[in-house]
């Protein structure tokens, strides 16, 4: 698959919680859109942590989604949708009801791509949320033909075991350019509560070198 594969195309990235995604296909996302004029949206299924503490955070919950609009403008998303489900529960949620949420944003966007995260994460909410992704694009036949990509997602993916049925090992990759990462950094500090100091996976630092890894997998930088 060629990278002009991507020209012009509508792309709906779904996550489980704010930061997924951008900690998944932020760089990728952000070199689309310049590169391939792609459009991009964001669907993020739980607003957090802040989803589910109490009343006297709803300043925080404010907070939370004035950074998710600000990662989102840094990254190159049109719009990031945010619903309600809750935090590291959405195993305590009839997955019809996930399903459904999908299924109506992909019929009023109509995308031609969905990223999503990989379905073997150790983060349950994750998993629920691939599944949730297939089966809101299983191929009936007045459906559009949608091109599905799992992402890794840092402090999720590589937490899981090793076993080689849970192992996370792309077969598709896009060399995003410094520019890319940088957005993918800043991105990365809109979200003040989840910015952590490096070695953490979720810090500026680790997503170089996240990106390095990747990179030397194909011999670019």
């Amino acid at each position: 698959m060629k990278l002009d594969f991507f020209n012009n195309k509508k792309i709906l990235l779904v996550a489980a919680h704010p930061d997924d995604e951008m900690l998944g296909a932020g760089g990728t996302v952000h070199h689309l859109v310049i590169k391939k004029k792609v459009t991009a949206y964001a669907l993020i299924l739980s607003k957090g942590i802040f989803s589910r503490i109490s009343k006297e955070n709803k300043k925080n919950l404010a907070k939370q989604e004035k950074n998710i609009a600000k990662a989102a403008s840094i990254i190159g998303f049109k719009n990031a949708f945010t619903l309600d489900f809750p935090d590291n529960r959405f195993d305590s949620i009839d997955l019809l009801e996930i399903v459904r949420s999908i299924e109506n944003k992909i019929a009023s966007l109509r995308p031609d791509i969905i990223f999503t995260h990989h379905p073997m994460d150790l983060n349950i909410d994750h998993r629920i949320t691939f599944q949730a992704v297939i089966t809101a694009t299983r191929p009936v036949p007045i459906s559009k033909p949608i091109s599905i990509f799992s992402f890794e997602t840092p402090s999720s993916t590589e937490w899981q075991s090793n076993e080689s049925d849970k192992a996370f090992l792309p077969n598709f990759f896009i060399e995003i350019k410094k520019n890319d990462l940088v957005a993918k950094q800043k991105a990365l500090k809109a979200y003040t509560t989840e910015c952590k100091e490096y070695p953490h996976p979720r810090s500026v630092k680790s997503l170089e070198i996240i990106a390095q890894r990747w990179g030397i997998n194909i011999g670019v930088k």
